[in-house]
């Protein structure tokens, strides 16, 4: 077997997923010719034939099965191999420790942490979860080297002198509402549409809890409670609805959808993500990756 190629099992591979030659062959970059020498070749190498011709495509012949599942697990290796002697030069290692208010870490800071440790395999990243005012007092400590906080409206205006900032997201806010509800679905609503709603809010306390939408007089709520699931626990249920951040959106459960909101009296909110000044490597690399992770949210 010793004429068995990674070109080969590429272009095999390929073939197999594809169904035929020519769409392979795009796929890959090569020509027609190309890809048929290839094939060819893994064919003599397999001492049988690797596929069916029938019609305008082609099908996988049993030995062309074999061939294809290992070549699933050899090329998986091989990209691996290539990550693991790319991180040798990898200039972004040692220990970064992270921090986050409690929304970020449902969805954008679990996002970019993955994405670091695929394209930085030596950066330890620790991750703590806190109050915003509690995250701006450990950076200043130097107990943390990036946090990740909420500013805008309706939010403390934050001592932040002397801390770079950059935002993250600037998705603001959105509300999660029954699946059955007549909103779902409606992608961003006006926000007279939210006027009589029932909602499920925060208690209050140190770090601002989400309460109703920002600018609706006298608005109507149901229940107060701390946790995340709670509150999403009753909006399923079709108890009410409930504000949330957009970083935070895909992690409703089942039975709650969330739908924007259209209100140009509402300046919105922002998620940063603060350093100290002459932020190191590590720390400006796990800020471009929290940046990525807002990007592909779309928050």
């Amino acid at each position: 077997m010793s004429e068995v190629t990674v070109t080969g099992l590429r272009a095999v591979r390929e073939i197999a997923l594809s169904g035929s030659f020519t769409a392979a062959a795009r796929l890959l970059g090569y020509s027609q010719p190309a890809i048929s020498r290839q094939v060819a070749a893994m064919e003599a190498a397999a001492g049988q034939p690797l596929f069916v011709r029938e019609g305008r495509g082609v099908r996988v012949s049993a030995a062309g099965a074999v061939v294809v599942e290992h070549a699933g697990r050899i090329l998986a290796g091989i990209g691996a191999l290539e990550q693991d002697l790319a991180s040798l030069d990898d200039r972004l290692a040692g220990r970064v420790r992270l921090g986050a208010f409690p929304s970020a870490t449902a969805v954008l800071v679990p996002r970019a942490i993955a994405r670091l440790r695929t394209e930085h395999p030596g950066l330890d990243v620790a991750l703590t979860e806190a109050a915003t005012p509690a995250l701006v007092r450990q950076l200043r400590a130097r107990r943390l080297d990036v946090a990740v906080i909420g500013v805008g409206a309706g939010l403390p205006d934050y001592d932040l002198t002397g801390l770079e900032q950059e935002v993250v997201s600037a998705g603001g806010l959105c509300v999660a509402v029954p699946a059955a509800h007549r909103l779902a679905g409606s992608g961003v609503v006006p926000v007279a549409e939210l006027a009589g709603e029932t909602w499920i809010a925060g208690p209050g306390g140190d770090d601002p809890q989400f309460r109703a939408w920002p600018t609706l007089a006298d608005p109507v709520l149901g229940h107060a409670v701390r946790g995340w699931p709670a509150r999403l626990g009753l909006v399923a249920a079709g108890l009410g609805v409930c504000l949330m951040p957009v970083v935070a959106a895909p992690s409703v459960p089942a039975g709650v959808v969330t739908v924007g909101v259209d209100d140009p009296g509402w300046p919105g909110r922002r998620t940063v993500a603060l350093t100290r000044e002459a932020r190191g490597a590590e720390a400006a690399g796990v800020v471009s990756a929290l940046r990525r992770a807002g990007e592909e949210l779309g928050a």
